[in-house]
């Protein structure tokens, strides 16, 4: 019978949407819960399961009680039985040992929902599992998912488990930032390991590919054409990242390269805001959004900008940016939206306009990420 362990990071993603750019660290959590946030990664984790089952029935879970895993399984599955946390938070330690009782229970692959840093508590217990150690598969549910293990999306890694082949996994990278250097605007991936991952073509999120090496001009051309663009009293929403920063640049502006800042009629209305905030700054009035895309993985919603929500995007234009080079590097690969929502994620597949320099842009496809073919 085939066997999966399943393990749930329940705080994963509890940040994003309240613009905390990350979860790792007690004091995070109840900071990002004391403003709203609602966890999501065992209801991310539901949707790969509901994927594998209808693909292969049949499939036996073993998984960890409660919001670690039996919450998403909703079904018959074995519990590994964890010494419960002394203060009921789940911690670093509970994954690991969640992953080390999958491989004695006889898993033949493990799921585990979260981010980066979730991907690197697994590493470890897979490196003191040795050869004995099952391949492993990310559902993406943090804030900030830059590691090549990942599924392109819940359902993607329930498409994969469901066809997994023993004979046939690859290495995959897992990388993590350091969360307290990332919030004041340091990005600095550090690749930690590797993983054995199932093998597929199209179905894996890949690691992010750092934009360092783009030419500055390049994103400077690509500022000129947005500012060139904005109208007056229209609400321009700039997601993270070093190209819509150039857009503030552009306009005389600091905003912030990590967070979501608001600028109308060339002036700074808010910055670094959350999803709650945003979603009152643009209601009622025209707005757009304005989104580059993350290189190597080709995302362009749900990977460091969950304040960008399904009800701030609802009714409101995409505008998104892209070098030339960064296109290139997709190889043909569309860019993808992973918003939370799978009917907006499919009206926005289709084509879109990208910007990719001062007086150009390219049609380029864009899908949801759910819905991806895979290989």
């Amino acid at each position: 019978m085939f066997t999966v362990g399943l393990v749930v990071n329940p705080v994963a993603g509890l940040g994003g949407s309240v613009g905390l750019k990350g979860s790792d660290g007690a004091d995070v959590q109840r900071e990002a819960l004391s403003r709203g946030a609602v966890p999501h990664a065992g209801e991310r984790a539901a949707q790969a399961v509901r994927t594998l089952l209808s693909r292969r029935p049949g499939t036996r879970f073993v998984t960890v009680s409660g919001a670690m895993g039996e919450d998403s399984v909703q079904g018959a599955a074995e519990l590994v039985r964890l010494p419960p946390p002394p203060d009921g938070h789940t911690t670093a330690a509970d994954t690991r040992a969640a992953v080390v009782a999958f491989a004695e229970a006889g898993a033949d692959l493990v799921l585990f929902a979260g981010g980066d840093g979730t991907a690197r508590d697994v590493l470890d217990a897979v490196r003191g599992l040795g050869g004995q150690a099952p391949p492993v598969l990310g559902i993406p549910a943090g804030v900030k998912v830059y590691s090549g293990c990942f599924a392109l999306s819940p359902a993607t890694a329930g498409f994969l488990a469901a066809g997994f082949d023993p004979e046939s996994t690859l290495e995959a990278e897992v990388v993590d930032l350091d969360e307290e250097r990332y919030r004041n605007g340091l990005v600095s991936p550090r690749l930690y390991g590797t993983v054995r991952v199932p093998d597929s073509r199209t179905g894996l999120s890949g690691r992010k590919a750092g934009s360092s090496s783009a030419i500055p001009a390049t994103a400077e051309g690509i500022a000129r054409e947005v500012v060139s663009r904005m109208l007056p009293n229209v609400r321009y929403i700039l997601g993270p990242g070093a190209t819509t920063m150039a857009v503030g640049r552009e306009l005389g502006l600091v905003t912030t390269l990590l967070g979501v800042d608001v600028i109308e009629s060339g002036r700074l209305v808010a910055a670094d805001v959350s999803e709650g905030e945003l979603v009152d700054l643009v209601r009622g009035r025209e707005a757009v959004v304005v989104l580059s895309v993350i290189g190597g993985q080709g995302f362009v919603l749900g990977r460091g900008n969950q304040q960008i929500s399904p009800r701030v995007l609802d009714g409101h234009e995409l505008l998104v940016l892209a070098t030339q080079q960064k296109l290139a590097a997709l190889k043909g690969r569309p860019l993808l939206a992973d918003s939370g929502d799978a009917e907006l994620d499919r009206k926005l597949s289709g084509h879109v306009q990208v910007i990719t320099g001062y007086r150009e842009s390219t049609i380029y496809r864009i899908s949801a990420a759910s819905e991806e073919s895979f290989g």
